[in-house]
């Protein structure tokens, strides 16, 4: 008995010290979870400083009087897009944890873009409204579009100096918003340079009306290398501030880099057109100078530096409604001379309204992406193939609207004349011009990619809505362009179409009806399967579209997550870092998805499983 007891309590001690070792194995592995889940806070908290930091500085910019550190002073980049250049940098290099920022010069030089970046969290800055300098360049550069539309009118088709002028004026608008979107323009220097650029402009505008052998084409190539020269000198001032560079991480390096390309390509192009206009009247060479000069201008979307994406959004959606704006005026204009104001006629309000109408439609159609369409699904912030022909449709949009108020305004002038046959010329621009776009904005639609429910009977139904929208865009097209090509021996449905002017009008405000109605087919859907929002949120979705099945570009999808995020934070009482992190003590993150509706201006925050989840 006394052997048995004393080889007993051998045997409690180790069991004793095996339970003591489990416990001791249990508490250290509770202590470091919990460390764990202090360091992710403690990131978490640190991240929520920088933000509010970065919001603190925004909002010390934006009071900012326009004189402070000098009316005559250097370029400062802005806050948007030194924000976006320093979530690009931190893509595949995060071991400089400042990333270089602001070491590059003295003076202003990014001082307020620098103190208001942060590697950990997105640049928060608040959306400033168009500024009062662009809305006047966008009011001289629809007066140019205009005076185009003016001579389109004149000859009654589009031809190639038509086209060849359009473009170099866009692409004089486009060059002033690239810099404004990128930089503070709010001192005498960018004022001084804004309002060169607008003369110029309208200089080169009165010229609309020539062909490639005359006076008025080198007159307008001469604008073009006045403006060339003058963004020459704008970046040539910008590369001399910035000249110090920095890291190859830091704003300054990218901002230096930006400058020196601009200003050779800039240089290049004022050459080309200098060559032109020392070209005689008569030299066959004139054209291809100028497709030559066009081709120059071209620049590859968010190359060397990123811009204030919602600014640049904002203004291309300013543009377009001001062209319709003045497309509106230009009708009334054209109708004054024959409008009856003491005795109007119900005929007259009615093709007024209807025209009218239509452009209200067609503004419908439009898709604003400042805020509709989510900075990961944009084209722009897809890949860049996708960037290239968004801006292409963006030029085609603008042209061909130019061409469908030509139309409308000879319209206007042959149905308030009394004319006794509707004009090829009014007919071929109006259903030539809106066949053309329609086309042009889903065109654009088509660039952004769209969202796909999992599930699969909201699959279907989103692919039922989509290809309806897909075939019933098709026959307006086909329709309306087969409008325009007939020939007026030929007879049936299409001729019936186009009886007078009033007709042909009515029929084209109903196809436009139409596919307004069918574009918010989308959001009928979503009503039908989710109760609101936050529950569609719940659902993941998937990529849908042309560019779907293309790679995207990695530091372009990082710079729309820091964009989608910021717009989130935007909105959320508490740190959305700081809720996932509290919600990962318990159960994983579902991640949030809402269908996508790129006809029916429709947009939210999602998690996107093909880029890599949430930043």
């Amino acid at each position: 008995m006394a052997t048995d007891n004393a080889s007993s309590e051998p045997l409690k001690e180790d069991d004793e010290i095996a339970q003591l070792k489990v416990s001791l194995q249990r508490e250290k592995a509770a202590k470091r979870k919990m460390y764990s889940y202090l360091v992710k806070i403690a990131d978490e908290l640190k991240s929520l400083r920088n933000e509010s930091e970065q919001l603190i500085h925004a909002a010390e910019y934006a009071r900012k009087a326009w004189y402070e550190g000098g009316m005559w002073r250097g370029p400062n980049v802005l806050p948007a897009a030194a924000g976006q250049h320093a979530v690009r940098s931190s893509y595949g290099s995060s071991d400089d944890e400042d990333g270089g920022l602001g070491s590059g010069g003295g003076g202003g030089r990014g001082e307020a873009a620098a103190s208001m970046m942060g590697m950990n969290g997105p640049s928060l800055v608040p959306r400033a409204p168009v500024s009062l300098s662009d809305l006047f360049l966008d009011l001289v550069t629809v007066t140019a579009f205009s005076r185009v539309g003016a001579a389109i009118q004149a000859r009654g088709t589009v031809d190639a100096p038509i086209l060849a002028y359009f473009a170099i004026f866009w692409q004089v608008w486009s060059k002033e918003a690239s810099y404004s979107t990128r930089f503070d323009t709010t001192d005498i220097s960018s004022h001084l340079e804004t309002l060169l650029a607008c003369f110029a402009l309208l200089a080169g505008s009165l010229s609309a009306y020539s062909d490639f052998y005359s006076a008025g084409c080198t007159r307008i190539m001469g604008m073009a290398m006045f403006v060339a020269m003058l963004h020459v000198l704008l970046h040539a001032r910008v590369w001399y501030w910035f000249s110090d560079g920095g890291p190859p991480e830091s704003v300054n390096y990218a901002v230096k880099r930006y400058a020196v390309f601009i200003t050779a390509a800039n240089s290049l192009e004022s050459l080309t057109w200098a060559f032109g206009c020392c070209l005689p009247e008569d030299s066959e060479w004139r054209p291809w100078v100028i497709f030559v000069g066009i081709l120059l201008n071209l620049r590859l979307p968010r190359g060397f530096m990123p811009n204030d994406f919602h600014a640049a959004c904002s203004k291309r959606g300013v543009l377009f409604i001001l062209l319709l704006g003045f497309n509106i005026q230009s009708i009334v204009g054209v109708a004054a001379p024959y409008f009856n104001y003491w005795e109007p006629s119900w005929d007259q309000y009615i093709f007024l309204f209807l025209s009218c109408f239509l452009l209200f439609m067609i503004k419908l159609l439009y898709v604003d992406d400042t805020s509709s369409i989510s900075p990961l699904d944009h084209a722009l912030l897809y890949n860049r193939a996708a960037g290239f022909c968004f801006y292409l449709g963006n030029f085609l949009l603008l042209v061909f609207t130019t061409v469908l108020g030509s139309g409308l305004n000879l319209l206007t002038q042959s149905f308030l004349a009394a004319a006794a046959a509707l004009p090829s010329d009014a007919k071929n621009l109006v259903c030539g011009g809106f066949a053309a776009v329609v086309f042009s904005i889903q065109f654009i639609k088509s660039m952004h990619i769209r969202r796909v429910p999992t599930n699969a009977t909201h699959e279907r139904m989103f692919f039922t809505a989509y290809f309806t929208q897909f075939i019933a865009t098709v026959g307006v097209v086909y329709i309306t362009a087969r409008m325009c090509l007939s020939r007026e021996s030929d007879n049936g449905i299409l001729a019936l179409m186009m009886v007078n002017e009033i007709g042909m009008l009515a029929v084209i405000v109903c196809f436009s009806i139409v596919l307004v109605g069918l574009s918010w087919l989308d959001e009928a859907i979503e009503l039908r399967i989710y109760k609101d929002g936050a529950e569609a949120n719940q659902f993941r979705v998937q990529p849908f579209g042309f560019w779907a099945f293309c790679k995207h570009d990695e530091p372009l999808q990082l710079e729309a997550m820091a964009l989608e995020r910021s717009r989130a934070s935007r909105l959320a009482v508490r740190s959305p870092l700081l809720g996932s992190s509290v919600m990962s003590f318990t159960t994983p993150s579902l991640g949030s998805g809402q269908l996508y509706n790129s006809f029916g201006n429709l947009g939210g925050s999602f998690a996107n499983p093909g880029v890599g989840g949430e930043v």
